[in-house]
């Protein structure tokens, strides 16, 4: 099985043993061995229903699979790799902060709930599911945040990275900073979770 470690704090390093994993079309900073790059196929490799799901959610996510024998290096704009352990539960994760999964997870799309329901607009995010590492990128250090039934939990979506657990998301909408700072545009809307789960954000904006 392919294993991942980290060579500083924003290259992942795989170890391929003729295996294969998923990762961000264009991460490949460097390899060495026998490897082979080619496109994921649909859905980022979930298979047509994903497929057909980010189509019509427009919720896209770009995978090239890699596989053969040797030692693959990802990076993505210098950004913070960070390795998530999944086992048997699910890590829903913006598509753009995701760097490579390894081939026991499965990708496909969810519904994240309505964006204030004045608007009535849908939301959509990536999932992971199953059992293995996930990398994920964050500008800056990740921060892990525990949200228990006593205490919920508000993050500004623009720093938001991913969430895990038994966690129901709601949109709170003209509650930012920046509105009270008088920089909203009456779009505003920040990110409220409930229940018992981890969330995962970067400590810089978008």
């Amino acid at each position: 099985m392919a294993q991942f470690r980290m060579n500083g704090s924003r290259v992942l390093e795989v170890q391929l043993a003729g295996d294969a994993v998923r990762a961000l079309t264009g991460s490949m900073v460097a390899y060495e061995g026998t490897v082979t790059f080619k496109n994921a196929g649909m859905g980022g490799g979930g298979g047509l229903k994903a497929a057909l799901k980010r189509k019509v959610t427009g919720e896209s996510l770009e995978l090239m699979e890699v596989s053969g024998q040797g030692v693959v290096y990802l990076a993505s704009n210098a950004t913070e790799v960070e390795l998530v352990q999944l086992q048997g539960d699910t890590l829903h994760v913006e598509s753009s902060a995701l760097l490579a999964i390894e081939s026991t997870l499965r990708t496909d799309v969810a519904f994240a709930g309505l964006r204030g329901a004045s608007s009535g607009q849908g939301l959509f995010t990536t999932t992971v599911s199953g059992a293995g590492t996930c990398a994920v990128l964050s500008d800056g250090p990740m921060i892990a945040l525990e949200v228990s039934p006593q205490y919920p939990l508000v993050v500004d979506p623009d720093c938001f990275i991913a969430h895990r657990g038994q966690l129901q998301q709601s949109f709170v909408t003209d509650v930012s900073w920046k509105t009270a700072f008088g920089e909203g545009s009456g779009e505003n809307y920040s990110l409220s979770f409930n229940g018992s789960g981890i969330v995962y954000i970067q400590p810089a904006e978008r």
